[in-house]
């Protein structure tokens, strides 16, 4: 029998995020997905999202899999209101069928018969604000789609989703700029700017709609959220300094590159982007890398380092977060463990040591770490 998926304890509450670093792959591992596929997934991804009241906070969308850190917020006290709700269908239903709804929720509300209004709105409510429902929709849309243009059948995806409960703050951090390296890990790209199909990349270029608003508005979130950030476009200034320097990046990007520091060997490279900082003259922000709990800054050139590798806690981690944050999810979850697990919280070893003990994972992974 199949374990429930686990979820944040504290999906619904108004104050703490619910964050999941979710990853999918492509049935065998195929290498499917083009220029135009890619696209066309990120344009289901901003759909779902406009739908479902859920966020996407970073994203990359890689040949034969795909990265996403979203945030579920809870539905909002009383539900949704019929214009809200009306708002939402545009976002995936053709104004036809928009049309409908609105002229059922009129009648209804014109003959006073609340519990029809009801029904129509948890006809499309139940799809929102829900992690599972989320994935499910974007990633069978894109089957359908997919299918469709290649003339095929069958599932287009190798198994089901994982998915990671992350922390805000610095894990959320940490976690948004892992997938945004994707693409430099990889070797196809020497900045990570420079790659059309991702979170960094949209907020840089400004992706299809020109602007990158939602993209930037998604990092600022990730970046600030545990000090009360929302989703505000105009901060992006502030934190993509501080991103690019989480992510061991030159602070300047200069054209089609990321600066020498990111071509040389990696025993110079975080060197280099030091050297640069002080030729600059510019002066480290001390709020930049604090952990809002207990204040432990992590070593930044390492931490840079480290996300240069792929790390299996990011996917198979079950909890990334700190130490009491783990323990936290862990208690409130007890029945997942046998009598004999104490507690939750396990350091990350191997290459993901460099986290130290800021990060911490519910998961004791001994292979390929």
């Amino acid at each position: 029998m199949r374990r429930s998926r686990w979820l944040a304890p504290w999906k619904d509450s108004l104050v703490k995020p619910a964050i999941y670093h979710c990853v999918s792959r492509v049935v065998d591992r195929r290498y499917v997905f083009g220029d135009a596929e890619r696209e066309q997934f990120r344009i289901y991804l901003r759909m779902y999202e406009k739908f479902t009241g859920c966020r996407l906070l970073s994203y990359c969308i890689m040949s034969n899999h795909f990265h996403i850190l979203l945030e579920v917020p809870p539905m909002p006290q009383g539900g949704l209101g019929d214009e809200e709700l009306l708002t939402r269908l545009r976002a995936i239903y053709t104004d036809g069928v928009v049309s409908l709804v609105e002229k059922e929720l009129a009648d209804a509300r014109a003959k006073g018969i609340a519990e029809y209004a009801d029904q129509i709105h948890k006809r499309y409510t139940y799809r929102m604000h829900d992690l599972s429902q989320f994935m499910k929709t974007v990633l069978q849309r894109t089957t359908r789609w997919y299918n469709l243009c290649h003339q095929r059948k069958g599932t287009l995806w190798e198994e089901r989703y994982k998915s990671v409960i992350v922390e805000d703050g610095i894990a959320a951090r940490t976690m948004a700029a892992y997938i945004d390296l994707n693409p430099l890990r990889a070797g196809m790209v020497s900045d990570p700017a420079e790659y059309r199909w991702s979170s960094y990349g949209e907020a840089v270029g400004g992706g299809t709609n020109g602007n990158g608003k939602k993209a930037r508005e998604g990092l600022v979130r990730a970046c600030m959220s545990h000090r009360g950030g929302g989703f505000e476009s105009e901060k992006w200034k502030e934190v993509a300094k501080v991103y690019r320097k989480a992510m061991g990046l030159a602070l300047e990007r200069k054209s089609g590159r990321a600066g020498e520091e990111v071509n040389e060997a990696k025993s110079k490279r975080l060197a280099a982007v030091t050297k640069k900082s002080l030729q600059l003259g510019e002066k480290p922000d001390p709020n930049a890398l604090k952990q809002d709990d207990n204040d432990t800054v992590l070593p930044e050139l390492r931490k840079a380092e480290m996300l240069r590798y792929r790390i299996r806690y990011f996917t198979d981690g079950a909890i990334i977060g700190s130490k009491a944050f783990v323990n936290e999810a862990f208690t409130k979850a007890r029945e997942r463990f046998s009598e004999r697990r104490k507690d939750g919280a396990r350091k990350m070893r191997g290459k993901a040591a460099a986290a130290g003990d800021a990060l911490w994972s519910v998961r004791d992974l001994k292979v390929d770490v």
